[in-house]
């Protein structure tokens, strides 16, 4: 029977090994696709959200951002503790909090769906991204670490691949339920006494409730599973008294660059699907419905599902940062061409981004906590805060599409694709290659 132990990094310059009995790890990653799958799912049913609340309130893109801003302004606000109770209670048992704290998240949209309440919304959206974040904080380095150190990247994909799928649904089923009926027009809400409109609103904001109920009971349910499930230990060794690690976060670029890039691959993913269904509504574009638009939305998603799979094989033989500039290339090519046009090809060529996008979150997340030995887990808090990008880049564009039109607004994506180009080719070199490098230089001389 053999046994693995393998080094990846924990907070305050711990070491964390992984010590199993089984030559296997196929069970627990089963397991923790299954909370990959769950966060996706709540994470694109923001989509759903956002112009659910645009066509039933007198709201501006701006204003109706908010909901991706309190969702992922908690990976910046959140990261860092739930670092510090992974610390102190494990992996598993991080992972069984931060499903209870997203299933009292998601029950917080009951209240403020009957009031309404627009700041109980957020209330309830931060608590459950509070959530999500100890998931990450706790999955995203486990998976890593379940395996060997040369195919985590690819072992990562490929969880991320089930993350796509419940992103890929949440707008299906969140057209079904949430956007059932069709809104009024503008003109139409403007017609209506104040009783009339109170009374729409307020049957539309009910929409929500049974959904996230249901969600509500099944995090629960999923963190009664995962608490009873034997994981394999995860066992943190602190430094010995008075060691010092002769090193800092500040001296590696490589994670220093790669948290920007998670700021804007994250940033510009949202952007594009929190806008999707208004783009896709828009006349020049397709002119559809809520409804009909949320169902295009999940082409969005499935394409990264799609791409992750791919990936996953992909980076078997490619190097990371390669693959990395090949999609990034794309996915700026092709929201440009959309911006550029109109009809069906505008549609298409933003609907396909999704596929480059795939890779990108993982491939940037290996690389920029690469070679950081002790400082890993530090590393992967910094990378974790980064997510806070989906809370400001769309705030941004929702700000740039009130000036100046939705069509213009998705420069700001393509901004943050040409920054991750940078990084693959440039910035996720480490100090090590750099070392390498400079030496090759200097002895050419």
């Amino acid at each position: 029977m053999a046994s693995r132990e393998m080094v990846a990094g924990s907070e305050q310059t711990k070491n964390t090994l992984v010590s199993s009995t089984s030559g296997s790890y196929i069970r627990p990653l089963a397991i923790l696709t299954t909370l990959f799958f769950l966060w996706g799912f709540l994470t694109s049913l923001n989509d759903i959200l956002v112009p659910h609340l645009k066509s039933i309130s007198d709201f501006n893109y701006t204003k109706v951002m908010l909901v991706q801003f309190a969702f992922f302004s908690a990976y910046f606000l959140f990261s860092v503790p739930w670092s510090m109770v992974v610390n102190k209670i494990g992996y598993q048992k991080t992972m069984v909090v931060g499903l209870v704290s997203m299933s009292l998240g998601a029950l917080l949209f009951v209240p403020a769906a009957s009031i309404p309440s627009f700041p109980l919304l957020l209330t309830g959206l931060m608590i459950l991204a509070a959530g999500i974040t100890g998931l990450q904080v706790s999955a995203n380095p486990y998976v890593l670490v379940l395996g060997r150190p040369e195919t985590a990247s690819s072992r990562l994909n490929l969880t991320q691949a089930f993350n796509s799928l419940g992103t890929t649904l949440a707008p299906i089923l969140g057209g079904m339920f949430i956007l059932s009926a069709a809104p009024l027009a503008a003109e139409q809400l403007k017609q209506l006494s104040p009783q009339a409109l109170h009374a729409y609103r307020m049957n539309q904001a009910a929409s929500v409730k049974m959904p996230y109920i249901v969600i509500s009971i099944a995090l629960i349910l999923l963190a009664v599973a995962i608490a009873r499930f034997n994981l394999p230990k995860i066992e943190q060794h602190a430094v010995n008294p008075g060691e010092k690690v002769k090193d800092s976060i500040w001296k590696h670029p490589n994670l220093l660059f790669g948290a920007l890039g998670i700021f804007a691959y994250v940033g510009a993913e949202v952007s594009i699907g929190s806008f999707m269904v208004n783009y896709l509504g828009q006349p020049e574009i397709a002119g559809f419905s809520p409804k009909i638009a949320a169902g295009y939305v999940s082409f969005y998603w499935g394409g990264a599902m799609v791409g992750r799979f791919i990936g996953s094989a992909v980076l078997q033989k490619v190097k990371t940062g390669r693959l990395l500039a090949v999609c990034a290339v794309c996915s700026a090519t092709l929201v440009t061409v959309s911006m550029l046009t109109s009809g069906n090809l505008a549609m298409w060529t933003m609907l396909a981004v999704g596929l480059f996008n795939s890779i990108m979150f993982p491939s940037i997340f290996a690389l920029g906590i690469a070679e950081l030995g002790p400082l890993t887990g530090t590393g992967s808090g910094l990378m974790s805060m980064a997510i806070v990008g989906g809370a400001i880049v769309p705030l941004i564009q929702g700000a740039i599409a009130d000036h100046s039109g939705i069509h213009h607004a998705f420069l700001l994506p393509v901004i943050c694709y040409l920054y991750i180009l940078f990084f693959a080719l440039k910035g996720s070199t480490p100090n090590s290659e750099r070392d390498a490098n400079y030496l090759t230089v200097t002895k050419g001389v």
